[in-house]
């Protein structure tokens, strides 16, 4: 951890719940623009760009490929923050049509000598109307993407109609679109993957998407708990849709090398354990896509190291969200800055120059 203030208080923010610590947080980002002085102060330590992190994916410009997954902010309420602390975009969700509570308390757990998070939070969202006023009304300075799921009391035969809402609702107001087919906390969801499904879902929000204005580029969120067939099948179905990319991945069921006494909670986990599952994922959507489909890797980002690793695997931008829990606010400055150093070492001019080095 190389953020001074975090290493002061991030024991005290450990003692609370893991999803209290969350909240207390989040306050705090969101107050924290409104105040001058500390608007300033978070521009002036958290800023750092460099010509060679600047690329672009799915025809948008990223000034850095260090994004925030989504989950971290599911109202829309810390786009300004966030971006603020040197992130090169942002994932505002995951949204659902009408509000949900999502699961029962305690549903979010810390494993520290993992570095790994386990969540079963079940998609708690505001729904449509309270995220599109706050898009609408919110200024930013990177791009953003608007992730989209299901009501968990919507039939499986019915998700089509739960993801047309948000989609007609929220795309418009968003650079990007992701669809999330992979939490393992909405019962049911996963079938998402089947091919026949699939195809029927995205078929769907592709015509949707010809109809906007602007269409936008559709990201499709897979698990990285599929075999390498069932990501054939899911590549299948997503290329015939015209899907613009992929985000590989989201968190996993699996426990292997997880020691925390923790790791039989219910739910996905995320953050270290995750990073090598996550990295097959990329590696295999990049080989069956022939590398000309962008991939968003996401899964064990914490580092510079963890960073360079996901895009050599063949991914063009990561996320994170674990990694800030445990790295504090500058996790996005410090990865940047040994991106730099990771390019210069290896002779490669720019990030776009690392995607699926490791594949050739």
């Amino acid at each position: 951890m190389s953020d001074p203030l975090y290493r002061l208080i991030q024991p005290w923010l450990f003692r609370l719940e893991a999803e209290q610590a969350h909240e207390l947080v989040t306050g705090l980002l969101a107050a924290a623009p409104r105040i001058p002085p500390l608007r300033g102060a978070m521009r002036a330590l958290y800023a750092y760009e460099h010509p060679a992190l600047r690329t672009t994916c799915a025809g948008l410009a990223f000034a850095n490929p260090v994004g925030l997954a989504a989950g971290f902010d599911k109202r829309g309420t810390l786009i300004t923050p966030l971006a603020l602390l040197g992130f090169g975009f942002l994932e505002v969700g995951t949204v659902t049509p009408r509000p949900q509570p999502g699961n029962a308390r305690p549903r979010l757990f810390r494993l520290p000598a993992d570095r790994a998070l386990i969540n079963r939070l079940g998609f708690n969202s505001p729904g449509i109307p309270p995220v599109a006023r706050r898009l609408r009304t919110t200024p930013r300075r990177v791009p953003l993407g608007i992730n989209i799921g299901k009501n968990r009391d919507t039939p499986l035969e019915r998700a089509t109609e739960d993801y047309l809402a948000t989609f007609q609702a929220l795309a418009p107001l968003a650079d990007y679109v992701a669809i999330n087919i992979s939490s393992p906390n909405t019962p049911g969801l996963r079938l998402l993957h089947e091919r026949a499904a699939l195809a029927a879902l995205l078929g769907a929000l592709a015509a949707a998407n010809r109809q906007l204005a602007r269409p936008r580029p559709l990201f499709l969120k897979v698990s990285p708990d599929e075999t390498p067939a069932q990501l054939d099948a899911v590549v299948a179905a997503a290329q015939e849709a015209g899907i613009a990319g992929y985000i590989a991945g989201n968190t996993t069921l699996a426990r292997e090398g997880v020691g925390s006494p923790r790791r039989h909670e219910t739910g996905g986990l995320s953050g270290r354990p995750l990073r090598e599952r996550a990295r097959r994922t990329i590696g295999h959507l990049y080989r069956a896509t022939g590398g000309r489909t962008p991939i968003i890797g996401v899964g064990g980002v914490a580092s510079a190291g963890d960073a360079y690793g996901h895009l050599r695997a063949g991914a063009t931008l990561v996320q994170l969200y674990t990694g800030l829990i445990y790295e504090g606010p500058g996790v996005a400055r410090q990865i940047k800055r040994g991106l730099v150093a990771l390019l210069a070492r290896d002779g490669l001019p720019s990030v776009a120059h690392a995607v699926g080095v490791d594949q050739l």
